[in-house]
């Protein structure tokens, strides 16, 4: 999804320009920066964006990101690293997988009683960011990685995870991106016949 031609960069502020197409925190967080073909958008711009992004995503309620803004960059590059890498065909690169390793949460877990008298296992939270990687290691498993995808059309960067029955999907966003590449396919068919 294409950002306006004339906008000011830098941002001052990227809440307005996030998307959560992905399909999963760690894709919508790597979408954070936008336009990575052209650009390269920061939208996590400040920690202030920071929070607001981990409570938009619904993995904090009011999280401390004193501190966490380059570590959250670095993890999210190192995500996007593991998403190129995958698409084309090779391992997680080391480097990558260091980074979020060392981003995933140590859960404690409690037993707790319910009113009834029974117990349950519960896990205390994690850092946000600890969601985050513990999301990425999950989706670079072999069970899920084949399905991990970047947008097709040639002004789109989003990375998505298709959830399509056949895994089939090429858009991140069908209305969006979908409708206005297969206009520019029709565009350029009929350039051609006219030839």
């Amino acid at each position: 999804m294409d950002l306006p031609a004339d906008l000011s960069l830098p941002l001052e502020r990227g809440a307005p320009y996030w998307y959560w197409l992905g399909g999963r925190p760690a894709l919508d967080f790597v979408n954070t920066l936008r336009e990575r073909w052209w650009r390269r958008v920061e939208t996590l711009v400040t920690e202030d964006d920071l929070a607001e992004w981990l409570v938009q995503a619904e993995l904090a309620t009011d999280p401390d990101t004193r501190g966490l803004l380059g570590r959250a960059r670095e993890l999210r590059e190192a995500i996007d690293a593991g998403v190129v890498a995958t698409l084309a065909g090779e391992p997680l690169p080391e480097p990558a997988r260091a980074v979020i390793d060392r981003e995933l949460p140590v859960v404690r877990e409690r037993l707790v009683r319910e009113a009834d008298g029974t117990v349950v296992l519960c896990a205390e939270d994690a850092e946000p960011l600890g969601l985050i990687a513990r999301d990425a290691a999950r989706m670079f498993t072999p069970a899920e990685s084949p399905r991990i995808r970047v947008c097709a059309s040639e002004t789109c960067s989003a990375r998505f995870f298709d959830r399509s029955p056949g895994a089939v999907r090429r858009w991140c966003s069908s209305k969006a991106c979908g409708n206005v590449d297969k206009a520019r396919r029709y565009r350029r068919r009929r350039r051609e016949e006219r030839k």
